[in-house]
């Protein structure tokens, strides 16, 4: 209930983009080609562990993560398809690319605007 105002899954859900993005790197096969790294696993198993038992503590790590990545995210998309060389109908750069946000200005007021509302202290 305290994270639910916030929680966008059509808007702001990474996972797929993720594994397009791993498959054009890596593969149909990247899962078996690349392992999972101790300290990723750490990290997720934490957030588990967090969304379980203290989840208002998700509402900044969000905020971060996700309005990190329609702010700045716009600016590293085009600096790794140059860098990368990436071709400019956008294979790669999936994670940067958020179909479900027709106006990102727009979209940031409105999840400010919910995450402010929550009542915590």
């Amino acid at each position: 209930p305290v994270y639910a105002p916030v929680y966008f899954p059509a808007e702001l859900h990474r996972k797929a983009a993720l594994e397009e993005d791993l498959k054009y790197f890596y593969g149909k096969n990247w899962r078996e080609e690349i392992p999972c790294p101790e300290a990723t696993q750490k990290y997720v198993e934490r957030l588990h562990y967090v969304g379980r038992n203290h989840p208002e503590l998700l509402v900044a790590h969000a905020y971060t993560r996700y309005l990190g990545d329609l702010s700045g995210g716009q600016v590293l998309k085009k600096i790794a398809q140059k860098a990368l060389q990436l071709p400019s109908t956008g294979e790669g750069l999936a994670f940067f690319t958020f179909d479900g946000v027709s106006n990102a200005t727009k979209f940031k007021q409105l999840y400010r605007s919910r995450m402010n509302a929550l009542e915590m202290d």
